[in-house]
């Protein structure tokens, strides 16, 4: 969302001295540059430390003299309670707030609790058995009483209730409107400064990428004003680059004003005229053989095509949306935000709502709506990964607190779809990474030592992966895990040597990896027992108690092989196969002389063995990239096939390097003047090709 605020000061009465107004950076120098306003600056958000407790008392009995109690409490509550629309609050002897709700009928929504033989969830009559008194707010509708029901949850956190435990305000872009040369910075809190706004973004991490690409892009100042009048010469961010000097007159007024109206026109949506006004102008000043001019623009390009590779997925038919999508898993429940502004991708957080296991993600997902704007506003479309029962009350309240129409809905095909989809993905990921950090390392380690039979609790756990495309690239990689975590000092990478391989052959790619491993460490150990430190040793050891293979019985069996003609008889072997359809929480464990080893998909222990086996091939398809980026950076874009010097050249004047080329989508590539669909797909699948 952008907001205006502006007013444009003229420049004091100063001599002003031409420069260059398109100039762009040489290297990618970051700086703390105090671009963030001094009066709103929040400190950075942080993960959260652990997943929420979440209260699991379905099995306890409850009492017929406490639900008694309860149920006698709300009875008397109904009675003087209102046919209108309203909140109403259950509290205890002590009285906390131990449930806050909304209706459209207060005294028939109240009825509900009351009935003594109704059936009701466990949660519910757990709340009953400790109500001793009820309160009532009416309101006079029933949007009302959402906008109301939200905010008394996150003020009163009531124990029954889905609540939102992170509710840090989002960072914003501003540029500045109070001075004749605008600042670009970082801005939280009320927005009263004059200026224009451009957010939210999802954490401060992608407001700082984004305005460094900026300040190469359009050379925009982000010192203070106070720093801004006391130069007399340029500072060091103009001799990189990053500022078009505007303190000592380095660039007219003119010249400055118009880069800040590109990057505002870039900030509001239009960055594809941006780019063609300024390939426009690299072209001019290559036809004129002004090629230094020339270079600059196409730096500037570069950059633009740098913060739209950051953003990720752009689509195409959303210019401003929230997409919200939900993951429910051991009992816990992960909601992932993606903010689409200006057709461009402002980032995405995820959100770990506190609330009872037996809660549906349906009923998760809209108290959650409700709660995160209470404080925000809504954007023009929300869209959802489920059908909420209450859409429309939803959507009423938020054109309201808004002022204008603001839709809810939950998509079930088209480019829509394909955002939900992808939130859903990164909400099922970001739980199980924070399933797997809940638990302690030696926790885990220990339930490893019980459900794999393991000797002892290990040490060291080494996981090997390998990684190739076709045969080509072909490498290998080992990371290693212990008490503390991953120790990535010891993580190795292995450039496949072996002539006579078949390409692809991953069961020999495997036994030359692992046989160069420990032939090395065997000789290294040759006449030094004190290099095979003992399992009992406080010390980190150099030798694994435990080697993880990514693969199947025939990976295992390659290793086993290898183990056998090395004598090595003292680490046990694993081999983790991906389940069907390559779902996480499917896999299948294999180990030497055992029966295939299946875990519960919620096992703390499988969540700690996936993590381990997704960080190996992180790591080795990491090492791929690099020597597959080193082929293609030798070999340009010659080697696509259907590309040929034309369309070479419109990629280039289009995005300015190869880098930003690999790194654009298809979409983006598609918008390239002679590069159909096809084309567009056969470039992104050559830089992006998934290995094996």
């Amino acid at each position: 969302m952008v907001h205006d605020s502006r007013s444009q000061p003229t420049p004091p009465a100063r001599k002003a001295r031409s420069g260059p107004n398109s100039v762009a950076p040489q290297d990618d120098l970051v700086l703390d540059t105090g671009d963030v306003d001094p009066e709103t600056s929040a400190a950075d958000e942080d993960d959260e430390a652990r997943l929420p407790d979440v209260p699991d008392d379905a099995g306890e009995a409850i009492a017929e003299g406490p639900l008694a109690v309860g149920h006698a409490a709300i009875e008397n509550a109904v009675r003087l309670a209102p046919t209108s629309p309203g909140v109403y609050r259950m509290l205890n002897s002590a009285n906390d707030v131990l449930y806050v709700g909304k209706a459209k009928n207060i005294r028939k929504r109240l009825s509900s609790y009351a009935r003594v033989n109704a059936p009701q969830p466990a949660r519910i009559l757990r709340m009953i058995a400790a109500t001793t008194s009820v309160e009532i707010v009416s309101t006079a509708t029933e949007t009302e009483a959402l906008l109301l029901e939200a905010n008394l949850i996150k003020q009163l956190r009531p124990r029954f209730n889905v609540q939102l435990r992170d509710d840090k305000s989002f960072p914003y872009i501003l540029i500045t409107g109070d001075h004749w040369a605008p600042q670009i910075l970082k801005h939280r809190g009320a927005q009263t400064r004059p200026g224009r706004y451009f957010g939210p973004f999802a954490s401060a991490g992608a407001v700082n990428r984004t305005i460094t690409a900026l300040q190469r892009a359009f050379l925009i100042r982000s010192c203070t004003d106070g720093f801004f009048e006391s130069r007399t010469r340029p500072c060091l961010l103009y001799q990189i680059k990053r500022c078009a000097g505007p303190c000592t007159r380095e660039i007219d007024f003119t010249g400055y004003t118009e880069l800040v109206r590109e990057a505002t026109e870039f900030l509001s949506g239009r960055s594809h005229a941006v780019k063609e006004l300024l390939a426009a102008e690299m072209e001019k000043a290559s036809g004129e053989l002004e090629f230094e001019t020339a270079a600059l623009y196409r730096d500037r390009l570069a950059a633009l095509s740098a913060i739209q590779s950051q953003q990720g997925i752009n689509p195409r038919t959303v210019e401003e949306a929230d997409v919200f999508a939900i993951h429910q898993e051991g009992g816990y429940s992960c909601v992932e935000v993606f903010f689409f502004r200006t057709g461009q991708n402002w980032g995405n957080r995820a959100y770990f709502p506190r609330a009872e296991k037996t809660f549906t993600p349906e009923e998760v997902l809209s108290s959650f709506l409700a709660q995160f704007y209470d404080d925000k506003p809504p954007p023009k479309l929300i869209l959802l990964s489920h059908e909420i029962e209450e859409s429309g009350l939803l959507a009423d309240a938020l054109s309201v607190k808004a002022g204008r129409k603001v839709e809810v809905s939950a998509p079930r095909r088209g480019e829509k779809k394909e955002l939900i989809s992808h939130a859903l993905t990164n909400a099922r990921e970001a739980l199980g990474r924070r399933l797997a950090d809940t638990a302690t390392q030696g926790r885990l380690l220990e339930g490893m030592v019980t459900t794999l039979g393991l000797p002892h609790t290990p040490k060291r756990i080494e996981v090997y992966d390998n990684s190739h495309i076709q045969g080509t690239n072909a490498v290998g990689a080992m990371i290693v895990a212990g008490p503390d975590g991953f120790v990535k000092n010891q993580y190795r990478k292995f450039n496949i040597k072996s002539e006579g391989l078949t390409p692809g052959d991953d069961y020999a790619m495997m036994r030359e990896v692992l046989e160069r491993r420990f032939k090395r460490l065997l000789k290294s150990a040759e006449g030094d027992d004190a290099a095979r430190i003992k399992a009992d040793d406080d010390s980190f050891p150099q030798w694994p108690d435990l080697v993880i293979i990514d693969g199947g019985r025939g990976q295992l069996n390659a290793a086993r092989e290898i183990f056998e003609v090395l004598g090595l008889t003292q680490v046990t072997l694993m081999a983790v196969a991906k389940g069907p359809d390559r779902d996480a929480g499917r896999e299948t464990l294999f180990m030497p002389d055992r029966e295939a080893i299946k875990l519960e998909p919620r096992d703390p222990v499988l969540y700690f063995i996936q993590r381990l086996r997704d960080e190996a091939h992180r790591f080795v398809i990491g090492s791929h990239r690099k020597l597959r980026k080193k082929d293609i950076r030798e070999a340009g874009l010659q080697e696509i096939p259907g590309i040929g010097p034309s369309r070479k050249r419109a990629l280039l004047r289009h995005f300015g390097t190869l880098k930003e080329i690999e790194r654009a989508s298809i979409a983006d590539l598609g918008k390239v003047p002679g590069v159909s669909a096809e084309s567009a797909r056969k470039i992104f699948e050559f830089f992006h090709a998934q290995p094996g």
